[in-house]
């Protein structure tokens, strides 16, 4: 292992090894020493780092350069989520080998960010681990979000700080965008002397590691031989020469120096423009519904205003704010980036869904909900029913079976309508008629669903739209409607039930459905609850017979006022069917920067069709 002379102000003499004091020829007392971390612990496999300075490194934004700082103030670091992270192998973090070990404990102290950190245990992992030992790896680097920055300006440089932000991960690296970044090489500092420079001596780094660290700076800051001279030849310690680089570096118009990108975001990059414009629509969502509970990541937009959303995303995307009005905020934030429409276009969506599930529908419950993978037909086949089973002869043979079937079609369609949301509303923050367009919207698509529906089912002059064997669905040869229209009653009632629990199938087997909901309009809703209501009879001939087996079910679209029905579950048997376009099911939304109105504009998509599949699940009595 290499050796080194060092300076006799610090002891770096690894755990479980002597040092040897000698006097060079100058007369200063020296020891001698390997270059290897003392705060390294081999049995606990634990070493001490310098995850950050606070140094600068050059940025650029749609703004131009800046220089980005990080501030090391206690409260401006977040630690929670630092203590017991990864430590990874240069900020990788696509598989469980690029953990090296975890961090152990984490500080700030105002002037730097510390950390203990413990090395794992695995084969692979060991190499790295004896080359920290020997010194040979040193560089560390930290992988951070930033919730809120400061911008500045130092001689004539934009300076962003970030004031409020949180540390995720501890990497080891070839090449660290902050110098200051390392394993700590040095213990505490031992008392000293010497024979001619005792005042002198350093006093926070020994001159040699002093001296390569501000090497180190230089190479990384771009900087020449003449300025590391003038800092060594002066005595700068390196954090002294840090700001003497930052400095250089805010004066210098020549293009940015290549350095090694710090920011190591874990899953999502917090920093994205879009995934804050989600966080922010979620935020908006949950002023106009208190109910709803916050994700932690939009925990920080939950009292922010659309003027306030629209100022942090064009600060994110690099524009200038300052000496803006509200209005020239949102006006700027609409026609100079899409996610300003985004955060809108979240919120309406999550408003209308909930109107929209929200909504009455009574025929749709009485329906089978699938989906279609495109706007062709939906061809649907209808199985008969299995051949029975048959004796078997004396010579053993089994005879093959056949099943009939049928086919019934439909296809999905789109459905659509736009909507605008000013820029006074915004300006204003005016949620309330933010939010009652979204729930016009969302009660809209929902009366949409339903009306076709309603208008599917009485097609035909109320007998239903035209099925594949040429006749409409409630038919006398479909034995599922009444001769003669009546009004509901024990008799009728039970004629309905007969005829669908003597049902036959595409064999003309029968196959006794059974009858599950009672589907009146308005008109006939008092008089249906009488009809199934429970009663405790004083005699049998006072009981109730539909009490428990029939659930009522009100549409109040229907536009016969005496036309009643009865249907079997949908899950028991092929009956109404309605579709929506896969992986669109209910209605969406999509959302613009208004060019027909001045602010924003919504579009509500509904891709949705629907169809019956087969007459033998449902009932129908005209009324009287």
């Amino acid at each position: 292992m290499a050796e080194t002379e060092i300076a006799l102000s610090r002891t770096i003499v690894p755990p479980g090894r002597s040092a040897e004091t000698v006097q060079d020829r100058n007369g200063f007392l020296t020891r001698r020493a390997t270059l290897a971390p003392a705060t390294a612990d081999p049995e606990a496999r634990t070493v001490e780092v310098v995850w950050s300075t606070g140094a600068p490194v050059r940025r650029r934004d749609m703004a131009g350069q800046y220089m980005e700082r990080l501030s090391l103030a206690p409260e401006a670091v977040d630690l929670s989520r630092l203590e017991g992270a990864s430590v990874l192998d240069a900020h990788r973090q696509t598989a469980v080998r690029d953990v090296l070990g975890s961090v152990r404990s984490a500080a700030v102290d105002g002037k730097r960010g510390t950390a203990f950190i413990q090395f794992s245990a695995r084969p692979e992992v060991e190499p790295v681990w004896q080359d920290v030992l020997a010194g040979i790896l040193r560089h560390v680097s930290v992988g951070y979000s930033v919730e809120e920055w400061s911008e500045t300006a130092e001689n004539g440089a934009r300076v962003m700080t970030a004031v409020r932000w949180m540390p995720h991960e501890i990497s080891l690296v070839p090449t660290p965008a902050d110098p200051g970044a390392h394993i700590r090489m040095e213990t505490e500092m031992t008392e000293t002397t010497t024979r001619e420079a005792a005042d002198t001596a350093p006093t926070t780094e020994t001159r040699a590691e002093a001296n390569a660290e501000i090497r180190s700076i230089a190479r990384i800051a771009g900087l020449d031989q003449s300025w590391i001279d003038r800092q060594i030849d002066g005595g700068a310690d390196p954090d002294t020469a840090r700001r003497a680089a930052f400095e250089a570096l805010a004066q210098r118009s020549a293009p940015a120096i290549r350095t090694e990108q710090v920011r190591v975001e874990m899953g999502e990059s917090q920093d994205d423009p879009a995934l804050r414009a989600r966080q922010m629509g979620e935020a908006l969502y949950a002023r106009i519904n208190p109910r709803h509970e916050l994700s932690e990541p939009a925990r920080r937009y939950a009292y922010s205003t659309p003027v306030d959303m629209a100022k942090e995303l064009l600060t994110l995307r690099g524009e200038s704010t300052m000496a803006l009005s509200p209005a020239s905020l949102v006006t700027r934030a609409l026609h100079t980036t899409s996610d300003f429409p985004i955060i809108l276009g979240d919120t309406v969506g999550r408003v209308l869904r909930d109107a929209y599930q929200a909504a009455p529908s009574g025929i749709r419950r009485l329906g089978r909900q699938t989906t279609a993978r495109d706007f062709r037909a939906v061809n649907k086949i209808m199985l008969g029913e299995a051949p029975l089973l048959e004796k078997l002869n004396e010579h053993g043979e089994i005879k093959a079976g056949t099943m009939a079937e049928a086919r019934e079609a439909y296809k999905v369609e789109t459905w659509a309508r736009k909507i605008g949301i000013t820029r006074q509303v915004l300006v204003n923050d005016d949620l309330g008629a933010f939010s009652d367009l979204a729930r016009r919207m969302g009660q809209a698509a929902a009366e949409t669903e339903a009306r076709i529906l309603v208008t599917l089912l009485e097609a035909g002059s109320g007998n239903g739209p035209t099925l594949s064997d040429g006749k409409t669905l409630f038919h006398a040869d479909h034995g599922n409607k009444a001769g003669t229209g009546a009004v509901i009653s024990d008799a009728t009632l039970s004629a309905a039930r007969l005829a669908l629990r003597t049902q036959k199938g595409i064999e003309d087997r029968t196959i006794r459905v059974t009858p599950r909901n009672l589907l009146v309009p308005p008109a006939l809703e008092t008089t249906a609850e009488k009809w199934l209501a429970s009663i405790a009879p004083a005699t049998a001939a006072d009981v109730n017979p539909f009490s428990g087996s029939l659930s009522l079910v009100v549409e109040p679209r229907l536009s016969s006022a005496t036309r009643w029905y009865v249907t079997a579950d949908p899950g028991e048997i092929d009956g109404l069917e309605f579709a929506y376009l896969s992986g669109a099911e209910g209605p969406q939304v999509e959302s613009r920067s208004g060019w027909d109105v001045d602010g924003v504009e919504i579009r509500v998509i509904l891709d949705f069709g629907a169809g019956f599949i087969d007459h033998r699940g449902w009932f129908m009595n005209a009324g009287a």
